[in-house]
């Protein structure tokens, strides 16, 4: 026999159930949206002309404005001598970033830029997350066993700093 208090209860967990549902639902589509390669329309050239047809073409993720700044300073920048597209400037530059932290922080942030780890995402869908699983040893260990507790294919050991 069924009440009234349970059917109401039941009908309850079902709404429930369903706009959980529903917004997993929409979750998921958001999150698998992604940008097509090779749609942003700017490419890698620093033709001024081209990324100015894309800018107001909409095919970059920008708004108009934003896009036709961007390839203004981009334009100048390059008339001026700026810009230095070497090879090996851009790693310097990458690992640059990492002189802001110290310590373990340091040397796990050089290890995401130099590639260890595991790398997830996009930058056309909000970023891109580096993960590098690190063991700080301490000074006074003789033997240290390590248990990985990511997915990570790599593990830093850092030694405990000298006194």
């Amino acid at each position: 026999m069924t009440t009234a208090s349970s059917r109401f209860s039941l009908n309850t967990i079902g709404k429930g159930v369903a706009a959980f549902g529903l917004t997993a639902l929409l979750a998921m589509t958001a999150a698998t949206a992604q940008v097509a390669a090779g749609t942003t329309g700017i490419d890698a050239s620093g033709n001024t002309s081209a990324e100015v047809a894309a800018c107001n073409s909409g095919r970059t993720q920008q708004d108009r404005d934003t896009c036709l700044k961007e390839a203004r300073n981009a334009s100048a920048e390059k008339k001026a001598g700026k810009v230095d597209n070497a090879g090996g400037q851009f790693a310097a530059n990458a690992l640059q970033r990492c002189d802001v932290l110290a310590g373990d922080d340091k040397i796990a942030c050089q290890a995401r830029i130099v590639g260890y780890g595991n790398t997830a995402g996009s930058v056309a869908g909000g970023g891109v997350i580096r993960e590098v699983e690190s063991v700080s040893v301490p000074a006074d260990a003789t033997s240290v066993t390590v248990q990985p507790q990511t997915k990570s294919d790599t593990i830093l050991v850092i030694p405990a700093p000298a006194k």
